[in-house]
């Protein structure tokens, strides 16, 4: 019985909240329709007689999709050491690789290396100020409004380049990223600026307003008033010997439960950029990202699930946190700094370009931190299930359930990333019947709206056609209440379906981190879940027909890659090239295949 399958879809009109501006902005759907941004009940829907699809277009020559971690391709970069890690000095900060003397050849009960150094030094945290893509999208902008270049710099310079820019400010000297800015050489605050989100940056943020409003943005405080070696470096653990590493370093340990605080994720992580009219007029704010509040809203605050839990696992048993005294006590429980994320591309890119890049990670810190990535994504991500199947004279009806394990939305962050669901159909030849979501080799999505250039591909309840594909994805308007690309043109989402993470009540979000679009009417997109049923002709075919199903994930859209190359900038030309020479497959996050009769 198909109590569930035949769900109808629901074309809908929005009236979207614009960014964090208080006021409405009435806008319409790519398809032209509208609706209200109050969520529904969350009662299924009842059954609706729905017309069977027409039969499918032949696909294009399908791109295949990246294999689970044990058969993952690997780019075919040279084999690369990587640069030594930092070794600045200056009167508020230490390079990593004055930390990494001490903190660098431990391991954890069962002999598993745990340094913090190998591991950070490849995750996307250390290398926040080499991201080719983030210095080609601060290029972009500055090149779009240059009247703001001081407001980009300042506002990317706090989380991408921290050290230096309080040390800059603490010296009295400009904040400044391109041109003779941080990302210089020859600046002198380059080599704390290219040291990326670093050890003595975190450890030093101080339990002041953190998980509140004051320290978002990257709002975080860090006292420069204090100096060596009374400079704190704070840590989770009571009592930590205090001698060594004030006479060796200027830092004194103490203990800071703020770093087991997610609202210290939060101050870089919870981030509203500006945004303007045509004049370039800043008019207010936009939550471009918003994962701590995503969090806050779900079931795993309320369990006591972390930000650290999930993306600084613990090791098997205790460890010592330094190899000098050799006799330090083991303790417990120790972070393990492997900040693993979602970004296998950029990784990849990373990984081929280590030398032009400068990077301090080695080709093998690289490969180790996407095997963490990949295995974060296939195993505590997300789950795709086929719930019901039937096969009706001419038409094949399969509900697709699709979970979302991650404590926020899914994809999360910056808007550029999406997911989607590519569901193939074959007759008993072998013969495609049906196929919806087919990635292609230059990034893009077969059937997307974004993609061809015709608006956005809306949510769906119900896929009757190929050129229907269910994308999980943030997509921005400006105020003219037309799609953009460009953050400082954001001022709210025409779109936002991204999963929910589970216990998340979209009736009662706040419209910073709310859900936009037709999924506002989708009592099948819940918290923690999205039903999606697919009617299809096979009219002409013969069964038992299988049907396979792929959660698949990219980071960089193909709209904001094509949006990207607008601008005619060396960083945006360079990553232009490393993202026409990057393997563009996107990563599959689950997977499903069933044969019905």
């Amino acid at each position: 019985m198909l109590s569930r399958l035949s769900r109808c879809k629901h074309v809908v009109t929005l009236i979207l909240l614009a960014g964090a501006v208080l006021g409405v902005c009435a806008v319409t759907s790519c398809d032209g329709q509208t609706a209200p941004t109050q969520a529904p009940p969350t009662a299924k829907l009842q059954p609706t007689a729905v017309a069977p699809t027409t039969a499918p277009q032949s696909p294009t020559a399908p791109l295949p999709t990246q294999a689970p971690p044990t058969a993952a391709p690997q780019p075919t970069a040279a084999t690369q050491p990587g640069l030594p890690l930092a070794t600045f000095t200056s009167s508020h900060f230490s390079g990593s690789g004055n930390c990494a003397t001490c903190h660098t050849r431990l391991a954890d009960t069962a002999g598993n290396d745990v340094s913090i150094d190998t591991h950070w030094r490849s995750a996307m945290m250390a290398n926040a100020a080499r991201d080719p893509f983030w210095q080609a999208t601060v290029a972009s902008e500055v090149m779009r409004f240059p009247a703001l270049r001081s407001v980009i710099e300042d506002t990317c310079a706090n989380c991408h380049t921290p050290m230096a820019r309080h040390q800059a400010l603490a010296d009295g000297t400009a904040v400044a990223l391109l041109d003779s800015g941080f990302l210089n050489p020859d600046n002198p605050l380059s080599e704390a600026g290219s040291d990326g989100v670093s050890c003595t940056l975190c450890h030093q943020i101080q339990d002041k307003d953190l998980g509140q409003a004051e320290s978002f943005s990257g709002k975080y405080f860090v006292d420069t008033s204090i100096k060596e070696p009374d400079r704190p470096s704070f840590g989770p653990f009571p009592d930590p010997p205090q001698d060594m590493m004030r006479a060796s370093t200027g830092f004194t340990p103490l203990l800071g439960q703020q770093t087991t605080d997610p609202g210290l994720c939060a101050t870089c992580h919870t981030l509203y950029t500006p945004y303007v009219d045509d004049g370039g007029n800043v008019q207010g704010t936009f939550p471009e990202q918003t994962p701590f509040l995503e969090w806050q809203h779900s079931a795993y605050a309320a369990e006591g699930q972390t930000c650290q839990g999930c993306h600084m696992p613990e090791p098997a048993g205790p460890v010592a946190i330094s190899n000098i005294p050799r006799n330090l006590e083991a303790r417990s429980p120790f972070a393990q700094h492997h900040f693993v994320g979602g970004n296998v591309f950029m990784l990849d890119v990373l990984k081929s370009h280590v030398e032009d890049l400068g990077l301090t990670a080695s080709t093998d810190n690289l490969d180790a931190t996407r095997t963490r990535t990949m295995n974060q994504f296939q195993n505590r991500t997300a789950n795709l299930a086929i719930v019901e199947s039937e096969v009706s004279g001419d038409t094949l009806t399969v509900a697709l359930k699709v979970e979302n394990k991650a404590g926020h939305k899914f994809p999360t962050g910056f808007p550029w990333r999406r997911a989607w669901l590519h569901v193939t159909v074959t007759d008993a030849n072998g013969k495609v019947v049906f196929e919806s979501g087919q990635p292609q080799a230059d990034g893009s999505i077969a059937g997307c709206d974004t993609d061809q250039g015709n608006g956005y591909e809306s949510h769906y309840d119900m896929i009757t056609s190929p050129d229907q594909v269910q994308i999980y994805e943030a997509i921005m308007h400006g105020l003219d209440g037309q799609v953009t690309y460009t953050l400082l043109r954001g001022s709210g989402y025409i779109k936002d379906n991204r999963l929910l993470p589970r216990g998340f009540d979209k009736a009662t979000a706040d419209q910073d981190f709310s859900v936009y679009g037709s999924a506002t009417l989708d009592r099948n997109f819940a918290g923690g879940e999205d039903w999606v049923t697919y009617q299809i002709d096979t009219q002409g075919a013969a069964g038992p027909f299988t049907v396979t199903a792929e959660l698949l994930y990219q980071s960089i859209s193909r709209g904001f890659m094509t949006d990207l190359r607008h601008d005619e900038d060396p960083l945006v030309d360079r990553f232009g090239r490393y993202y026409d020479e990057a393997d563009k497959r996107p990563v599959v996050v689950a997977s499903v295949q069933e044969t019905v009769r």
